[in-house]
């Protein structure tokens, strides 16, 4: 699932392409989607490649290939025709379902069986181990697990998305088991809500007054934010793994 910003991002740079032949440049995008600096575009671009939509052709400027759209369909089709040109300005599509600044809702509570042997864990969809994606989205189905691998407190699980997290043996489709919290200590493995509109799983650094989300993977740049920027949702402390 994309973000609402995303889903505009990837539909202006879709129908630029097909209107003109060459995507547009960032100052073009960041006036489309109403955006202050260009690095919010640097930023969902990144997250649009590392999941599949978009590719970036080496040592050529402004090459930017779409490769698909969310409903897999490949292209979209041309627009309607309209009756009379205006002002080149993106209007941004509302996603059905979702919201652009959507606040992870509580997670359903966890239930411990008769025997205190089992917990069932709410799974609260998706969270991305590379570039954040829409926050957390409501309950899909459960998991049941041993209270051995439990914290004390509130749990819910996650399906990860993205290999930024790999060298901490956090694998794309694992679950990870979160106990709800809103602090962690530097060195965790956490939930950070970006912006109050996107989740990622990242390891805690603080420096100084800042925060850094860090990954497990070379290939990932940290990012540092200003602590007004980011939730703490939880932490890490168990995973699933299905072979």
């Amino acid at each position: 699932m994309l973000t609402r910003k995303q889903l505009d991002l990837l539909r202006f740079i879709d129908e630029r392409m097909r209107e003109d032949g060459v995507p547009p440049s960032f100052d073009e995008m960041k006036d489309a989607l109403d955006l202050k600096s260009k690095s919010g575009i640097h930023r969902l671009i990144t997250a649009l490649e590392e999941r599949g939509f978009l590719r970036r052709l080496p040592n050529r400027a402004r090459a930017i290939e779409v490769l698909r759209m969310p409903d897999g369909s490949g292209r979209m089709a041309a627009p309607a025709p309209v009756a009379a040109p205006a002002p080149r300005r993106f209007t941004p599509s509302v996603v059905e379902g979702g919201r652009a600044k959507a606040v992870p809702p509580r997670p359903t509570t966890q239930m411990v069986d008769d025997s205190g042997r089992s917990v069932s864990i709410p799974v609260m969809g998706r969270i991305a181990a590379g570039t954040p994606i829409s926050a957390i989205q409501n309950q899909s189905h459960a998991i049941t697990m041993s209270p051995d691998f439990l914290a004390g407190g509130e749990h819910y699980a996650l399906e990860v998305r993205g290999d930024s997290m790999v060298e901490a043996g956090i694998l794309d489709g694992d679950l990870v088991v979160i106990r709800k919290q809103d602090t962690a200590n530097t060195g965790d493995i956490i939930v950070a809500l970006i912006d109050d509109e996107e989740a990622t799983l990242k390891r805690l650094r603080r420096r100084g007054s800042s925060i850094a989300l860090e990954a497990a993977n070379p290939a990932y740049e940290t990012r540092v934010l200003g602590p007004d920027r980011v939730q703490i949702q939880g932490r890490l402390v168990s995973l699933v793994r299905r072979y």
